[in-house]
């Protein structure tokens, strides 16, 4: 079997203060076979609890002119799998959008785009760094704040190419609203790349940098 190492970025860091465990995967952003950008994903673990900080920006051109341009960030705080908190802030060609969310004592509340809504106390958005997220029937998109019915599928197990190495992969379907995405994990489930079907037919593909 060959060796996961370096697929991801992973790195212990300690401190007289505190101990802390940060993964980070780093994706160039293709559209068809176009790169077109990139998108960071930072998971860092202090006393149990899980921070996650993610940063996409990716543009295109048509002759030379920009056609469109895509900028999203998102911080999310995490414990027992479930989300405390999030902040996600996003420009999709001039459209900006904002959701925010929290953990109360029983719920989850969330200021996205259909207002103010009470969700239950443990959710998931679709957190693709934890293969958890595929046992869920509703995730959370971060991005709207939308609290969405979901269906997984696993499919047959294949091969995929990460930075130049041929490596057994896992494949899921997961679909929703607007949404129909194919997610790859290793043996030991980690998050490998991700293929999304854009608007148009266009496929959105992550490949590790």
């Amino acid at each position: 079997m060959i060796a996961l190492a370096g697929l991801v970025v992973a790195a212990q860091a300690r401190t007289e203060e505190s101990a802390e465990l940060v993964s980070r995967w780093d994706f160039d952003v293709y559209l068809n076979d176009k790169r077109v950008g990139k998108h960071f994903f930072e998971v860092t673990e202090v006393d149990g609890m899980k921070r996650v900080e993610s940063e996409a920006n990716f543009k295109y051109k048509i002759l030379f002119i920009p056609a469109y341009r895509y900028e999203h960030t998102n911080s999310e705080r995490w414990a027992d799998n479930c989300l405390v908190r999030f902040e996600a802030r996003t420009n999709a060609n001039g459209k900006r959008m904002q959701a925010r969310g929290e953990k109360n004592d029983d719920s989850f509340k969330v200021a996205g785009k259909d207002g103010l809504v009470e969700l239950p106390e443990c959710v998931m958005t679709f957190a693709y760094w934890n293969p958890k997220f595929l046992e869920q029937q509703r995730l959370l998109n971060p991005q709207s704040g939308e609290y969405l019915d979901v269906e997984v599928e696993q499919l047959e197990p294949a091969t995929l190419t990460v930075r130049g190495e041929t490596i057994a992969a896992n494949r899921y379907r997961v679909t929703a609203e607007k949404m129909n995405l194919t997610v790859w994990y290793s043996n030991d489930n980690q998050w490998l790349a991700l293929e999304s079907v854009a608007k148009g037919g266009n496929i959105i593909r992550y490949e590790l940098s």
